[in-house]
């Protein structure tokens, strides 16, 4: 599956947007991509996600666990889990650090796919790896279904992305004039960071 084959699953759904979006991060932007109505659908989740599959087994990666953020990263990840035939876990905020809860492990030096929807600037993914490095986990590879950083986000650990795209993004007090004469929405899931 090409870029463009990703991207016009997201434009199928309504899920690429184009406005003007402050996002999760406190960052603006001209896009938005809203993975959870791309996912809503089983057969198209399942198809993108066999494809990041097929891709990351392509890097000769393998992996005994994926591990992802909830909100954004819990139907991917597990559907991911699902394609590679391994076990599918998520971290959650609890008082506002990313946490194992419902039982969940980590078994020491388990070979670890973090796993997200979208990766704009890393914060959830490292926040995520962090919390995967002190269960004693070896984050071998990060995935997601986009990066829309054009590839600039670091995470600790090689990220392989279905599609990378380049979205710009820009700080309150940066804000080109196209996106000053537009209200922002604020799509996402996650609270501001101050």
């Amino acid at each position: 599956m090409d870029q463009d084959a990703v991207l016009n699953e997201f434009r199928a759904t309504g899920a690429l947007l184009e406005g003007h979006f402050l996002l999760s991060s406190g960052l603006h932007s001209p896009v938005y991509l809203q993975c959870a109505k791309v996912l809503m659908d089983p057969k198209r989740a399942a198809k993108l996600c066999a494809a990041f599959a097929e891709k990351l087994k392509e890097t000769g990666v393998q992996v005994d666990l994926v591990v992802s953020p909830a909100m954004g990263g819990v139907i991917v990840g597990y559907e991911v889990a699902r394609q590679l035939g391994v076990p599918g876990i998520f971290t959650e905020r609890v008082d506002g650090e990313f946490a194992l809860r419902r039982g969940f492990e980590i078994p020491s030096g388990a070979k670890i796919l973090m796993m997200e929807d979208i990766i704009t600037t890393g914060l959830s993914s490292r926040e995520c790896i962090k919390t995967i490095t002190a269960w004693g986990g070896d984050v071998v590879a990060a995935g997601c279904l986009i990066n829309r950083s054009g590839g600039r986000a670091e995470v600790g650990a090689p990220i392989t992305a279905l599609a990378t795209i380049d979205a710009p993004t820009y700080q309150s007090e940066d804000l080109p004039g196209s996106l000053k004469a537009i209200p922002a929405v604020k799509p996402g899931s996650r609270g501001m960071k101050a």
